[in-house]
């Protein structure tokens, strides 16, 4: 009964924490025209979201994992399924821990796909539109799963290189709150708490994007 309590609490607190809109408040900052380059490259890849395991066994496994822990979350199994393939996808293709991701989309957006802070930011991820301007297209909904899944990753990606690996001050970038504690605390808490998961043989040294 203990920890169930304790789990519902964190859960309204990652809730709260979203309408208040701690989260998602990244701040527009000029970008060199290479770094331009390479993260409008990463948004326009097409390709298609997949698992990425050494086997397809233990694909299978973690999807079957956090499938079980995001059902009261995401009660739909087909939605919940293809949300965690693109969440591992993004994730793993821009060089950052799938479970780190999903740590921070419960603290920016609880899972609500349609979740708008005060801020405007969009979407699981919290991506502001200006990033549409800056890295996108003008066609391009941050509504849409896939893209805004594909930008937060990208945009996080971006932030982790800036501050040379240090994911600490790479989450208070993407957060606006550089140099404060309380949003990489909640994110890497959410992450340790609901999602940590240590397969074998996994990889998630930075890639090119």
């Amino acid at each position: 009964m203990l920890k169930l309590l304790q789990m519902t609490l964190f859960a309204l607190i990652g809730t709260l924490v979203s309408m208040t809109s701690i989260a998602g408040s990244q701040r527009e900052e000029p970008l060199s025209n290479s770094v331009k380059a390479l993260m409008q490259r990463s948004i326009s890849d097409r390709a298609s979201p997949k698992l990425v395991f050494a086997t397809q066994e233990e694909g299978q496994a973690w999807l079957n994992e956090m499938s079980r822990r995001l059902q009261k979350r995401i009660p739909d199994t087909s939605y919940r399924e293809d949300f965690l393939r693109t969440v591992h996808y993004e994730a793993t293709r821009a060089g950052i821990d799938p479970q780190m991701v999903l740590g921070l989309i419960q603290v920016e957006s609880g899972f609500k796909k349609y979740a708008v802070s005060s801020v405007g930011a969009r979407g699981f991820m919290q991506v502001m539109p200006f990033w549409v301007r800056s890295i996108g297209a003008n066609d391009h909904n941050l509504f849409h799963l896939r893209l805004n899944l594909r930008y937060g990753c990208t945009i996080l990606r971006h932030y982790i290189d800036i501050e040379r690996g240090d994911l600490y001050r790479a989450l208070g970038r993407y957060n606006g709150s550089l140099g404060k504690p309380q949003y990489p605390n909640l994110v890497l808490g959410a992450w340790r708490k609901n999602w940590d998961y240590a397969p074998k043989n996994w990889d998630y040294a930075p890639k090119n994007i």
